[in-house]
């Protein structure tokens, strides 16, 4: 790595505790060329790992991993993390089938003590660890790093109540970047933001310490001086919200200064009890478009590293989504949108500058997203929740609790639902048609095409009563680009050999599928279901029964999943039929892209054309 004298020296924390100062400086700088230059390659998340440069470096500067726990809360922002502990070379294949996950996996690196994906719980992880850390009598370290986007997630808060009056050793590292995945909003965000305005002391403090440790009795000199401190400090701020939960606060401080960074950490694991350490960092930091628009960067596609621009991303279901309510919201004050920090990702950017005062961003809280729309719902609002699959997997008990039991009309737009790709398995949205289909009442839709979303929304919010999912993948539509919605199923190509079924962008797949058994000499019926929740038993029963055999192809987990459904019907009505289900098991999907993912896991047309032929044969 010639273009990188310092950073090529490095591959473990060790090298890391060996280089000088001006040399760590060098390093950070070097670090951020790397990252935009692998990151344009590959995408992935790079405004958060820029700015937390120092603050990674400074901890494998003081503590010593894998000994001491380190854990990255959601761990989008582990990139500097896994540079410095042996996964520099690695790089290249970020987020690829069989390459590097972009979040911490224990399974890739003893380094990575904590599977992370998801927002908010790296405070709870770290305390169990060092419960049991002390419950075995070790007296290793444990270190989250937690930013103030996931700061904004009542499970931190629940963590940080239990934590700071449990007098356990442990460091919470506070990323204070003003920025999540876009702007932070909310009463935490505006405290924080108090806090961040007030003078810093830490320079006092070193100084300070510094001066008196030469003393006779120094130390209690600075004791007795910190204690000073700390009392004026509290008059000015008052009291700092970790503080009210039992934690000492050092900061803030520049989370951009690797000095300070270094000397913070040591003063934390320096304390006998819970700490937080509060940095200011700039998210995007060193790479000036990121700086800039940090929110446009915060998970890229690949880019052109001297402009800082992608290729134009064509028309999403999730930009369609967004559009259609527009459109509705411009007829019918009553709709209101819902989200948990994720404006741009699920499409509501629009209607949140048309409509600022019926759009709630409630950062990221999908549980209180849930019942706050509950609350909308039954004051006479037409409350719609967009969230991703996976993060309303959060909501699940407010699903039942505070919306199906009373009935109340909420839509809830289910983006990224089936394979996501590169993030993996924390983010894949292949559990909702199990758990949706559990809870009473709740009607569900798939649509496959852009039309079939437009129809479905305005199903979901005018023709139900009481709780509706629209579920749709991540990207835009492919081959079929029709509209069914008129019927709850639908023949959308007829045979007589076979029955396919199945719902939502696995169509397209299936159309596949068919074109293949055809030139074999088989010909395929296939069913689309569009209503998974109650569709018409009446064509799916004629089908079948006109060809004797059938196939169901899900982008889901087997366990709860509509075939298993549908095999019941057939067996209630004592169909003697030839049967297979092709799904993706039970399992947990890794990171690749979405078509080498399907045929990994025999959901590609070759691998239904298949299992067809075995069921057939």
């Amino acid at each position: 790595m010639k273009s990188y004298p310092v950073l090529s020296k490095v591959n473990y924390p060790a090298d890391v505790k060996a280089l000088s100062q001006p040399e760590l400086d060098a390093l950070c700088a070097e670090i951020r060329d790397f990252l935009v230059d692998s990151i344009s390659k590959t995408g992935g998340h790079l405004a958060s790992n820029l700015g937390a440069v120092e603050i990674s470096v400074g901890v494998h500067r003081v503590f010593n991993c894998p000994i001491d726990n380190v854990i990255f809360d959601v761990g989008h922002q582990a990139y500097v993390h896994k540079i410095l502990t042996g996964r520099k070379d690695r790089f290249g294949t970020l987020r690829k089938l069989n390459g590097m996950s972009g979040f911490q996996r224990p399974d890739e690196s003893p380094y990575d003590c904590f599977v992370t994906g998801h927002a908010s719980n790296s405070v709870s992880a770290a305390l169990g660890m060092a419960r049991a850390r002390t419950l075995e009598g070790r007296h290793n370290e444990v270190v989250c790093i937690i930013g103030d986007g996931a700061l904004t997630g009542g499970m931190a808060y629940e963590a940080l109540n239990d934590a700071g009056q449990s007098g356990e050793k442990m460091i919470v590292i506070f990323n204070d970047n003003e920025m999540s995945i876009g702007k932070n909003v909310g009463a935490i965000s505006k405290r924080l933001s108090t806090m961040r305005s007030k003078p810093k002391y830490l320079r006092l403090k070193t100084k300070t310490k510094a001066v008196l440790s030469h003393f006779p009795n120094g130390m209690k000199l600075i004791d007795f001086v910190s204690n000073i401190k700390a009392h004026i400090r509290k008059r000015i701020l008052k009291e700092s919200i970790f503080e009210m939960f039992g934690f000492r606060y050092l900061g803030p401080a520049d989370g951009n200064d690797m000095a300070t960074v270094c000397a913070v950490l040591e003063d934390a694991k320096a304390y006998n009890g819970p700490v937080v350490v509060h940095f200011k960092t700039t998210k995007g930091k060193g790479y000036h478009p990121a700086e800039a628009n940090p929110w446009d960067y915060h998970g890229v596609t690949p880019f052109d590293k001297l402009t800082g621009k992608a290729p134009p991303a064509g028309e999403s279901f999730s930009s369609v989504f967004g559009s259609v309510l527009c459109d509705l919201a411009e007829k019918d004050d009553r709709i209101c949108a819902v989200t948990a920090a994720m404006e741009d990702g699920t499409g509501l950017g629009e209607f949140s500058s048309r409509y600022p005062s019926r759009f709630f961003d409630v950062d990221i809280d999908e549980e209180h997203a849930v019942a706050m729309a509950s609350g909308l719902a039954c004051q006479g609002s037409k409350p719609v929740f967009a969230v991703y699959s996976s993060f309303l997997q959060r909501g699940y008990d407010q699903l039942i609790h505070d919306v199906a039991i009373a009935g109340n009309h909420v839509v809830f737009a289910v983006d990224r639902a089936g394979l996501v790709g590169a993030d993996g398995e924390t983010h894949q949205g292949v559990f909702d048609v199990p758990y949706l289909l559990t809870v009473p009442g709740m009607k569900v839709f798939a649509p496959s095409s852009f039309d079939e979303l437009r129809s479905a929304a305005k199903q979901a919010l005018y023709y139900e009563k009481g709780p509706a999912a629209v579920r749709f993948p991540r990207g835009g539509q492919l081959r079929f680009k029709d509209n069914t919605f008129e019927k709850s199923i639908a023949v959308i190509r007829e045979g007589k050999d076979v029955t396919l079924a199945g719902y939502g962008i696995m169509i397209n797949n299936l159309l596949e599928a068919a074109d293949v058994l055809e030139k074999q000499g088989v010909s395929a019926e296939i069913i689309k279901i569009n209503e998974l929740s109650s569709y018409d038993i009446v064509p799916l029963l004629a089908s079948v029964k006109k060809t004797g055999a059938f196939v169901m192809a899900e982008d889901s987990v087997s366990g709860g999943c509509l075939g298993n459904r549908i095999a019941a019907v057939f067996l209630q009505n004592r169909l003697n039929v030839r049967f297979g289900l092709v799904n993706l098991g039970s399992r947990f999907i890794p990171h690749g892209k979405v078509d080498e993912l399907y045929k990994v896991y025999k959901l590609d047309a070759e691998a239904i054309a298949a299992k067809t032929r075995e069921i057939l044969e």
